[in-house]
C-alpha cells in the first residue's frame, strides 16, 4: 500500500470519527439542557397562538362591522363617513413590550415616565376615533343613531354582560 493511500484512508477516518463525536456531543447537550428546549418551544408556540388569536379577533370585528353597515342601511353619501371611522376605529400596532429584563433596570421615575408615554398614545389615538366617530355620527339618521347606539360600541362585550333592555 502506498503510503499516500494509508495518510489519505487515516484522514478520512479521523474526520469521521470526529463528525460523529460532534454530533454526539449536540444531542448530549440538548438531553441535558431540555429547559432551554422546552423554553424555544413554548416562545414559538406562544408566537404562533398570538398570531392565531390577532387573526381571529380581526376576522371577528370585521363580521361585527359588516352587521352593523348592513343593520344602519347608510346612504352613499353616508358611505365616506363609515369609511373615515371605520379606519380610524381599526387598532393600531402595539408598541414593542422589549425585554423583560429593560423594564426591571429602569429607576421608579424612568417607569413611570414610560407608562404616562404610553398612556399619552393611548388618549391621542382615542382622541382620533372620537373626532371620526363624531363625523359619521353626525351624518346619521335619528333611527340610525339609534341603531348605532344599540350595536355599534359593544366592542368587547359578551352575550352575559349585555344591559337589560
Amino acid at each position: 500500500m502506498n503510503v499516500l493511500t494509508t495518510v489519505r484512508n487515516t484522514l478520512v477516518i479521523s474526520l469521521a470519527v470526529l463528525g460523529m463525536g460532534g454530533a454526539a456531543v449536540a444531542v448530549h447537550a440538548q438531553e441535558s439542557n431540555p429547559k432551554a428546549a422546552s423554553v424555544e418551544r413554548h416562545h414559538g408556540d406562544r408566537a404562533a397562538h398570538m398570531a392565531k388569536r390577532q387573526a381571529e379577533r380581526h376576522a371577528h370585528m370585521a363580521e361585527r362591522q359588516a352587521r352593523l353597515h348592513a343593520q344602519l342601511k347608510l346612504t352613499a353619501e353616508q358611505e365616506p363617513a363609515w369609511a373615515a371611522w371605520n379606519a380610524a376605529s381599526k387598532p393600531g400596532e402595539r408598541p414593542a413590550r422589549g425585554e423583560r429584563g429593560q423594564w426591571a433596570s429602569k429607576s421608579a421615575p424612568e417607569r413611570m415616565e414610560q407608562q404616562l408615554d404610553m398612556a399619552k398614545q393611548h388618549v391621542a389615538s382615542m382622541e382620533t376615533r372620537l373626532a371620526a366617530l363624531n363625523s359619521f355620527y353626525a351624518t346619521l339618521s335619528p333611527e340610525q343613531k339609534k341603531v348605532f347606539d344599540e350595536q355599534g360600541m359593544r366592542r368587547g362585550h359578551h352575550g352575559k354582560h349585555k344591559r337589560p333592555a
